[in-house]
């Protein structure tokens, strides 16, 4: 992926560098943060389950600067700077079409733990996107653990699929998707809200791909193998895939965040045509037929 000497977003906080005021969170199986953990986003009843909401107040209190950022940690910085950079362009550039104005996500990066407007969450929850205080948060960690455990790829273009699902779900919250769901929640059996927790994650996925539409027209990102490489990640955290890793079977009434082949194909869709009107027919379409 061609990305270097980009200009970067100044909506970008790097607190790795930062020693946390409390420990990281303990006591959560292994297992169970692996099934979690390592999936792209962090639905709110899932986020609950993994981070104290008593111990949140201001995001990045009593935190103290510890020591320099090493090489990797700065590329690592300018890379997820860029990236978000591009999607506030693209963002931009969409939102103006349909005379609304897009009021663009903050970035934290971060190692272990995090303070959030959600609560304190640790790195096992993977990256995941805070309504509360419209920002999207990432331990870039996390690209390791996909390539090593999951079979993802590790290569920039992946690492900015991952960074564009989340910016998908502060797009959802600002186009009102994810008050829907929320909604849903809160007068569905878990079952049935589960389906609409799939549709928003396949929305995200499909947004990803539209911002990889036109993020290539405007900036011309994309090298040979980087969609591969995109596709390659999709489709090692599917629902089925992750759960039949972690337990040898599979359980569609516990999806959440779609199949493997679910997720490579709204992206594809997503790509490909660079549609936002589908983001209505994803909602509206049978769940069989997603």
């Amino acid at each position: 992926m061609k990305w270097e000497g980009g200009e970067e977003s100044s909506n970008l906080e790097d607190r790795r560098q930062m020693g946390p005021r409390t420990r990281a969170l303990g006591g959560i199986g292994a297992l169970i943060v692996l099934i979690v953990g390592l999936f792209l986003g962090v639905d709110p009843e899932k986020l609950q389950q993994f981070i104290g909401r008593g111990q949140g107040g201001r995001p990045g209190a009593g935190q103290v600067r510890e020591r320099p950022p090493t090489p990797q940690e700065e590329r690592t910085r300018r890379f997820a700077a860029t990236i978000l950079r591009y999607t506030e362009v693209v963002w931009e550039e969409q939102f103006r079409k349909v005379g609304e104005r897009y009021r663009p996500p903050h970035m934290v990066l971060f190692s272990e733990q995090v303070r959030t407007g959600c609560g304190v969450a640790p790195s096992a929850v993977g990256p995941f996107y805070c309504p509360a205080d419209r920002t999207v948060y990432l331990d870039p960690t996390f690209f390791d653990e996909l390539e090593r455990k999951l079979g993802g790829s590790r290569a920039e273009f992946s690492q900015a699929y991952v960074i564009a699902h989340e910016i998908g779900h502060h797009v959802q919250n600002l186009l009102g998707y994810s008050e829907i769901v929320e909604r849903k929640r809160r007068t569905l059996s878990k079952g049935e809200y589960n389906q609409w927790s799939v549709r928003l994650e396949l929305q995200a996925d499909y947004l990803a791909g539209v911002w990889a539409h036109y993020g290539q027209k405007k900036f011309n990102f994309i090298e040979p193998g980087d969609i591969e490489a995109a596709i390659k990640s999709a489709n090692a955290i599917g629902d089925d895939r992750l759960q039949r890793r972690a337990t040898g079977f599979v359980s569609p009434e516990n999806y959440t965040h779609g199949t493997s082949a679910q997720r490579v194909k709204w992206f594809r869709l997503g790509l490909q045509t660079g549609d936002l009107s589908k983001l209505k027919e994803i909602f509206e379409m049978p769940y069989g037929a997603l």
